[in-house]
């Protein structure tokens, strides 16, 4: 089963969030994008990542050494989206963030670039696994300000890396063992901006049905001002 909704919320008149998703008997990956606001084409960049990556790793899984697939595919499309945005000016910076789940029989790979999120979700506990590139979190890491002032900070949606804006890029990719968690949640910062860990938890204690949980996710995001683009991906950590 899985969840997948994304919408454009209540302030934004173009959905630059892109998530989609490919199942396997050998492997299973999930990925969402958040085309960057304020740059050229980021609805281009963010489809052009999903739909790259996941194809990338169809294709290239039986023939390739699977430890270092996705982080070989995150690079492989930056480059993508990097040599086409210098094609047009039209699409000159355009970049996206991303994140990424990819599972196999033998691990659980999880990878970011960007502000957008991987949960894991596990008994009654929700864990963040990524850690996002901004500017805010290199602050709540020297210690500048805490967790919690973050959480409202006026600059939380600076990045200091994303997809697409130089032709090299730095993947942070977590390796978990399988059933680690019982499930995952990958979404774009519409939703982290808007609802705490706590009651996106709240939310899918409350529910089995993945796509009620992830409708329900969106709902209360848009409730509590949908200033952004809100994508939600929800899905088990087995295969």
């Amino acid at each position: 089963m899985v969840g997948l909704v994304s919408d454009v919320g209540l302030k934004r008149k173009l959905n630059e969030d892109y998530a989609s998703y490919l199942e396997k008997e050998e492997f299973k990956v999930y990925v969402v994008a958040d085309g960057m606001g304020g740059h050229n084409a980021g609805e281009v960049a963010s489809e052009m990542a999903v739909k790259r990556i996941i194809n990338y790793i169809d294709e290239k899984y039986s023939s390739s050494k699977i430890n270092n697939l996705l982080a070989e595919a995150i690079e492989k499309v930056n480059r993508d989206i990097f040599n086409y945005s210098n094609t047009n000016e039209s699409l000159s910076g355009m970049g996206t963030t991303v994140t990424a789940s990819f599972i196999t029989k033998d691990f659980v790979h999880i990878a970011n670039v960007g502000d957008s999120s991987c949960f894991g979700i596990r008994k009654n506990e929700i864990i963040k696994i990524t850690k996002d590139h901004s500017l805010v979190q290199e602050l709540v890491d020297m210690g500048s300000i805490s967790e919690k002032e973050a959480e409202k900070h006026p600059k939380k949606n600076i990045i200091t890396r994303a997809l697409g804006t130089g032709s090299s890029v730095c993947v942070d990719i977590f390796e978990l063992e399988n059933k680690e968690y019982d499930l995952y949640l990958l979404c774009s910062d519409g939703l982290t901006n808007e609802l705490t860990k706590e009651e996106i938890l709240q939310v899918i204690m409350e529910e089995d049905d993945y796509v009620k949980i992830a409708n329900k996710l969106v709902y209360l995001a848009n409730e509590k001002g949908g200033r952004d683009n809100i994508t939600v991906l929800l899905f088990g950590g087995d295969i």
